[in-house]
């Protein structure tokens, strides 16, 4: 992977070469102040303050620049507007088609402004994200609170693009105005559904929503699969995926991600019975539930290093885990056996094949369909979260068969077995694995060649030397004074983290949790959080609406599939809409405060508990739990190191493991407290999950400006 500090020079605009953020001086800036603090040259004070001075002049320069050339744009609207007053009047379609031209150049100029500021952007999150991580301050945070809400900020200009609507407004009224020049003209503001955007309005909202973070419901609910992308993969690498993208994979690797969370779910309205059953408590069903998602903390490694050499072997064993795990579920009860029962549950979680569906679609998936693909992987998760309980509504019989006992317990178990034993079926014809072997010889071949053609040129040069020795001399004194300036940059980037070594995957947990900085330390915490109250939510339903109201397993199984499918509609009202107004960070906050809210609501406080109040605070929590997921796991991938973005400890088994670790808490919470007795379960259970919120809230107060 190419360092920024190279990328931002090789990108560059060349005419506007002087105006980008100056890297390379911040760089060696960050490396001066950390050699002069080891020796006590300076103090910290100082070295904030001057790097402070430092950053707020690029900036200026930068914000100068960016209004200087808005300047021009906005000229150059002027003056083709009053052509297009003269042009309209005499209704000329050449002189019409060559406003349209005008008009699409100034957008063009404009895309390019755009991508200025972006890089920009981008240099200056990743400066200050150095500095941090060098001194061990907060920097980052100092410096957004204070710049960011002056009412003369600047900083303002470069993150949130301001002025920008304008141009892109003007462009968009005029194409669209052009587009019938004989006066039944289609204003973008009275009718915006039936103007046809131009190609060029396309690829400029495009790059202003991807300069602001903004979002609609595809990108949003694609976030939630949490698949890190890398900063900026090669066009050979994306066109190797292309060539190697298989589409019958794919849908194998959702339909494993479906099957897998109904899974999970449709034994959640019979737990407590099937334990009843085999002579366990009630509240043993946490453990039940639970023992799934304990051998998928190590299920989820296993996995994840197996997907560096392979997806088919990781896929077809875990599906052949499944089969037996819900065989040995389902045949627990003619067993009478309670430890067969956890056995079972624990061989489902060993199958849990979710990491190899993340990589699958993060290495295997062209970038242009990645985001697609994502979204269908957060679709399949959420349907079958619906549709396990949805299913358990239907296993009302009870018969016997050469002794084995078919009814609303065991078959779950018998019917997931069933779906597993097709899915392997369909795996094993199907499925193509990707050439990863190729890929790696096709780059040594690439290598060889260059190699080649090198020796080659070289060889060649020095004929020419041979034969023209008089012009050598000025060619070597330029090439030296250029091999200077490259030593230079060299010895920057082997002594900074932005270099090819810095970027390589981790190898290690150590390596993993070293790369985590407070804002990614909290964001994780939050995502705990958010899974240990769903869980809790979830996990004891069938206990707590027994207790209280009496609910069959029908009612119960109703109760959560409605649930499950208010993921959906949640993910477009917030993608389309919402994320399009506020700030993720804004978003994440008000989430949290809205669950804690939740939490508080499902007390039982007063001496009558009600439907509505369990129903309506349930709602409450569950969804926005959802809706904090979404926004917690893209403001997670734009702070997390883009080295966990490849390689066996990647950011999408951090984040699976601690919202695994949290479900496997939440269930334990759940059996343990069941010692206290029902009547106590609801209340005793809720204490932790609001005071891992409230936690949670307090960390997102300290690391909010880092959101920024």
């Amino acid at each position: 992977m190419v360092a920024f500090g190279k990328k931002l020079k090789e990108n560059q605009i060349q005419e506007w070469q002087g105006y980008y953020i100056n890297y390379k001086l911040l760089k060696k800036k960050v490396n001066r102040y950390t050699q002069e603090i080891q020796v006590g040259a300076e103090t910290q004070l100082y070295v904030l303050r001057d790097f402070a001075r430092i950053l707020d002049a690029q900036i200026e320069k930068i914000v100068l620049f960016l209004l200087e050339q808005q300047g021009v744009l906005a000229t150059r609207l002027i003056n083709i507007g009053k052509q297009q007053d003269y042009v309209l009047q005499n209704l000329d379609s050449f002189k019409v088609s060559e406003l349209r031209e005008s008009y699409r150049a100034v957008g063009q100029e404009l895309l390019r402004l755009l991508f200025f500021v972006e890089m920009n952007a981008i240099g200056l999150r990743k400066i200050l994200k150095k500095f941090d991580k060098r001194f061990g301050y907060r920097f980052t945070d100092y410096y957004v609170k204070t710049r960011s809400n002056h009412p003369y900020s600047q900083l303002q200009q470069v993150f949130k693009h301001v002025g920008f609507g304008a141009v892109v407004g003007a462009i968009s009224r005029n194409l669209a105005d052009l587009q019938d020049h004989e006066g039944n003209y289609i204003s973008i503001y009275d009718q915006p559904a039936k103007s046809h955007p131009d190609p060029v309005i396309d690829s400029i909202k495009a790059a202003v929503n991807r300069l602001s973070n903004s979002t609609n419901f595809l990108e949003f609910l694609g976030s939630r699969a949490f698949i890190i992308q890398d900063e900026s993969p090669t066009p050979s690498e994306d066109q190797f995926v292309e060539q190697s993208y298989h589409f019958m994979s794919l849908l194998l690797n959702l339909v494993n991600t479906f099957l897998y969370m109904v899974n999970t779910y449709i034994i959640v309205p019979t737990a407590d019975k099937y334990s009843l059953s085999l002579g366990a408590e009630a509240t043993v069903c946490g453990i039940i539930i639970g023992s799934m998602a304990v051998a998928q903390l190590f299920s989820s490694v296993y996995f994840s290093a197996w997907s560096n050499r392979s997806y088919l072997r990781p896929l077809v064993f875990s599906s052949v885990f499944l089969l037996l795990g819900n065989m040995l579920y389902a045949l627990a009860y003619d067993l009478r056996s309670v430890p067969a029962l956890l056995i079972g549950r624990l061989f489902c979680g060993l199958g849990s094949a979710r990491a190899v569906n993340r990589r699958y679609i993060s290495d295997c998936v062209p970038l242009k369909l990645r985001m697609q693909a994502s979204a269908g992987f957060v679709t399949a998760s959420a349907l079958g979260m619906a549709c396990g309980p949805a299913l358990a509504c239907l296993f009302q019989t009870k018969l016997k068969i050469y002794n084995l006992t078919f009814n609303e317990e065991t078959l779950p178990g018998w019917i997931m077995a069933l779906a597993w034993a097709f899915y392997l079926l369909w795996l094993w014809i199907s499925f193509r694995e990707p050439l990863q072997q190729t890929k790696a010889i096709v780059t040594q071949e690439t290598s060889a060649a260059s190699s080649s053609r090198l020796n080659s040129s070289d060889e060649r040069l020095f004929i020419n030397v041979s034969l023209e020795h008089r012009f050598v001399q000025p060619l070597l004194l330029k090439s030296e004074a250029e091999n200077n300036d490259e030593d230079a940059d060299q010895e920057l980037d082997d002594c900074d983290h932005d270099s090819e070594e810095s970027h390589k995957p981790v190898t290690s947990i150590v390596s993993a949790y070293r790369l985590l900085t407070p804002s990614v330390k909290v964001q994780l915490l939050v995502y705990f959080m958010l899974k240990y109250a769903m869980e809790i939510l979830l996990a004891e339903s069938s206990v707590i609406t027994g207790y209280y109201f009496i609910w069959s397993t029908n009612s119960v199984a109703i109760f959560l599939a409605c649930l499950g499918l208010t993921v959906l509609p949640v993910n477009v009202v917030v993608g389309s809409y919402v994320t399009n107004i506020f700030e993720e960070r804004q978003l994440l906050l008000a989430s949290q405060l809205i669950l804690c809210l939740g939490i508080l609501l499902s007390f039982h406080i007063v001496r009558t508990y009600s439907v509505p109040q369990y129903v309506g605070s349930a709602l409450i929590t569950f969804v926005s739990a959802e809706v904090l997921e979404g926004v917690n796991l893209s403001l997670l991938s734009r702070v997390m190191s883009s080295r966990l973005s490849r390689g066996t400890f990647n950011g999408g088994l951090l984040s699976t493991e601690a919202g695994t670790l949290a479900r496997v808490i939440a269930d334990g919470t759940i059996t343990i407290c069941g010692y206290l007795g029902e009547n106590k379960l609801l209340n005793v259970t809720l204490i932790p999950s609001l005071f891992i919120c409230i936690s949670s809230i307090i960390a997102t107060f300290f690391t909010y400006n880092s959101l920024y």
